[in-house]
């Protein structure tokens, strides 16, 4: 029995460290604002993260440094939520799990070209279109407020 358990531990052990690595942050800011906040935006979506290899040789290509086909980016889905300046609070992350069993894609090409769905997820504050003088200072319309 204790050494099921063991042998148990070390897979545990073991996947939360592979799987740890599939997910990346783009971009992720610290809640700072939570005052004129007029909605919350969120989503997510796939993207084919694929890449191939610098030197498209089969075989050779396994050793081969692999350059991204396309560019997973933040503008493009912060951008669904509004304009830039609008937009606060914001977090985009890659989640690349399913790039795993789609790796077989690159052994099936010789290491040429490898296939990536990867999950896109994003969300951010809206900031409410509220007028305010050039002059006035944000800690100067706090004051105010009080």
């Amino acid at each position: 029995m204790q050494a099921f358990r063991s042998k148990m531990s070390m897979l545990v052990v073991t996947a939360s460290m592979l799987l740890s690595g599939c997910v990346s942050t783009l971009v992720h800011d610290d809640v700072k604002h939570t005052v004129g906040i007029d909605g919350h935006c969120s989503g997510s979506q796939w993207v084919d993260d694929s890449s191939i290899a610098v030197l498209p040789v089969p075989v050779v290509a396994f050793v081969t440094p692999h350059i991204d086909l396309r560019d997973v980016s933040s503008e493009p889905y912060l951008n669904r939520c509004g304009a830039s300046i609008k937009v606060i609070n914001r977090d985009v992350s890659v989640n690349r799990l399913a790039c795993l069993p789609a790796g077989l894609t690159r052994i099936i090409t010789l290491g040429v070209w490898q296939w990536c769905p990867a999950r896109v997820t994003w969300s951010a504050d809206v900031l409410a279109d509220i007028p305010r003088p050039a002059n006035v200072s944000l800690d100067e319309e706090r004051k105010q407020k009080s």
